[in-house]
């Protein structure tokens, strides 16, 4: 069952339309509207947390209790929240709703870093870009006494097979008072089977005409799964210009998949592949731009940063070193 398809009961406490997650990292929570003869308790084994985590997060005394219409924060932690990649059975999606501009790096950043490749497998994305007011699973709840639909997709359901109804003769009516005796049906007189002879003389083998083969022509594109050093050389070989630069990088962790780079970098637009080159001993790598470096104190001065799996590729292990990088203009 795919997570696009499956759907959760609502049990207990009526449930929101939908699980919208609230805040960045690291204060992730959810918002809850006070039911009538909702307590700490309830909303606890509702969204499988504390009770007291619940007053501590709305800074509400315990012994006070919750009040009908009052908004509450309920926080989500490593007790109630997982963003593991098999984390389905059980749980209950939490979703983002995309915000202008927003790229897939960004939101994994705001959300705990969680894995980029999670929230692909999650929302069975192929790439990087993402549409704006658009909603993306960003982790999964604990299911308490209270769970959300997982998706507008209504499930699947198989008709019952067709019945053949059975049509009964009526009774035949009594004649002057005396019930008439029901009429047998005629016996259905069915065909013997008449087997023809066989063949007595085979008839002669035929050999099929081959089947001409349509000409194959050269393709075009490279398929979604071609390697990032397939689309560096399609990119680089259309006629535009190269530009290289030199200069310091630096490193941000990812979860990426074993092989697969990915870049921060300011000039090149989001899906250019970069070839970035170590020229103290020579290695390379190819590494796809996800965004723009964040303008903050620690990336002054960096040309780009690489994921943390990048580094052992080209031979290094410092925060910040020197690179050589290649890419279409």
């Amino acid at each position: 069952m795919t997570i696009a398809g499956l759907v959760l009961c609502v049990t207990g406490v009526k449930a929101q339309d939908m699980l919208q997650v609230q805040g960045t990292s690291p204060d992730l929570y959810l918002t809850h509207m006070v039911k009538k003869g909702e307590t700490f308790y309830s909303l606890g084994r509702s969204y499988s947390i504390s009770p007291k985590d619940i007053a501590t997060e709305n800074s509400v005394p315990f012994d006070k209790g919750l009040q009908l219409g009052q908004q509450v924060k309920i926080p989500l932690n490593n007790v109630n929240f997982t963003q593991k990649g098999d984390a389905v059975a059980g749980y209950t999606p939490v979703y983002h709703k995309v915000e202008e501009k927003e790229t897939l790096y960004r939101l994994s950043v705001n959300h705990n870093k969680v894995p980029l490749d999670n929230i692909r497998h999650w929302n069975n994305l192929s790439g990087d870009g993402l549409k704006k007011d658009s909603y993306v699973i960003i982790g999964f709840l604990k299911n308490g006494s209270a769970t959300a639909p997982v998706a507008s997709t209504p499930p699947v359901t198989t008709p019952p097979p067709a019945t053949t109804p059975v049509t009964t003769a009526p009774a035949t009516p009594p004649v002057n008072g005396t019930p008439t005796p029901a009429t047998k049906p005629e016996p259905v007189v069915t065909a013997p089977v008449v087997t023809p002879p066989p063949a007595t003389t085979p008839p002669p083998a035929t050999t099929p005409e081959p089947v001409k083969q349509p000409e194959t022509k050269p393709a075009t594109s490279l398929p979604s799964s071609a390697s990032f050093e397939q689309l560096y050389m399609q990119q680089t070989n259309n006629g535009k210009s190269v530009t290289t630069e030199k200069g310091p990088g630096g490193w941000f962790k990812s979860n990426a998949a074993t092989g697969k780079y990915y870049a921060l970098h300011n000039t090149a637009q989001r899906g250019t592949i970069i070839k970035v080159t170590n020229p103290l001993n020579g290695k390379f790598i190819y590494a796809k731009v996800l965004e723009s470096i964040p303008q903050i104190k620690q990336n002054a001065g960096l040309i780009i940063k690489l994921s943390d799996s990048a580094l052992e590729a080209l031979g290094t292990n410092d925060a910040k070193f020197y690179v050589e990088l290649n890419y279409e203009d």
